[in-house]
């Protein structure tokens, strides 16, 4: 597919503004990301804010994280001209730095979800390696791991009376499911619950899991405006793949490869593009 081509300034650039942690006055009260910085090359730690300098203050005052702040030496920040661009910077950031302290963000690269082909078929665990989840109908749940995808799934059918004989998540003895026999299953195991009812309860309990589509064809340009600043963030395929300066225009493409489904980068995306939050521009 061609993509656009679109740049982000480096956060390890010499030109981002600093201060010593010992003054904070020249950390703007705008939106943007903000890095702490010790005596190494790499920042400790990234985050991002609607107001940077409230937020460092914050740290300063958490007892918990005066480990981290006593490592610190400097901040520096980037301005951004919104929230979501101050999000998807963030996140980009932090899984290219690997900062010491942003353990939270350090998602695994190959995601898992459900996927649901139909009634007469156990659900599935695929990868993102195997669909290309902003496209492929039927995914529920975005997990980190095999393991954490099966204990989410196990709760909700113990939760709803599901049969995990029926999930592929028990092995299916001739008796029906342990749930089963402790009255908490409806009998799809042992045939007294159709394969099309049960898998209309579990797509109903599994509806909040679901794995949205991409809902353009190809990619767009989000719009961010502070005052005559603008920024428009480059996305397709859930993806984040950059920042252009200056009013949305649209740029001729360039060919780069396909964009990776990202599961940070889909959960900042979601509501901002299918609630009609922002400017949304067709880009190349």
């Amino acid at each position: 597919m061609a993509m656009p081509q679109a740049t982000v300034s480096s956060p390890a650039a010499p030109a981002l503004p600093s201060t010593p942690l010992e003054d904070l006055s020249p950390i703007p009260t705008a939106p943007g990301v903000y890095f702490f910085h010790g005596e190494g090359r790499l920042p400790l730690y990234i985050g991002k804010s609607i107001n940077l300098r409230a937020r460092v203050q914050q740290h300063l005052r958490a007892p918990e994280e005066a480990h981290m702040m006593a490592q610190t030496r400097r901040v520096s920040w980037q301005r951004t001209a919104g929230e979501v661009g101050a999000l998807l910077l963030e996140s980009q950031l932090i899984k290219t730095q690997q900062p010491l302290f942003n353990i939270r963000l350090r998602r695994s690269k190959q995601l898992c979800a459900w996927h649901l082909p139909s009634p007469r078929q156990a659900p599935a665990l695929v990868n993102s390696r195997q669909f290309n989840f902003a496209a492929t109908p039927g995914l529920f749940g975005l997990f980190a791991s095999a393991h954490a995808a099966k204990q989410a799934l196990r709760s909700r059918a113990e939760e709803l009376g599901l049969c995990q004989v029926r999930l592929g998540l028990e092995q299916d003895l001739g008796r029906g499911c342990f749930a089963r026999q402790l009255g908490r299953c409806q009998g799809a195991c042992i045939g007294q619950e159709s394969p099309e009812a049960h898998h209309q309860r579990l797509l109903t309990a599994l509806l909040e899991w679901e794995v949205r589509h991409w809902p353009f064809d190809g990619a767009v340009g989000l719009v961010e405006r502070d005052g005559d600043w603008v920024q428009t963030h480059v996305l397709d395929q859930w993806c984040y793949l950059g920042t252009v300066e200056g009013p949305p225009k649209r740029r001729a493409p360039k060919a780069l490869p396909s964009p990776a489904f990202d599961m940070d980068s889909y959960r900042i995306l979601m509501r901002p593009l299918l609630m009609g939050e922002h400017e949304v521009v067709r880009w190349g």
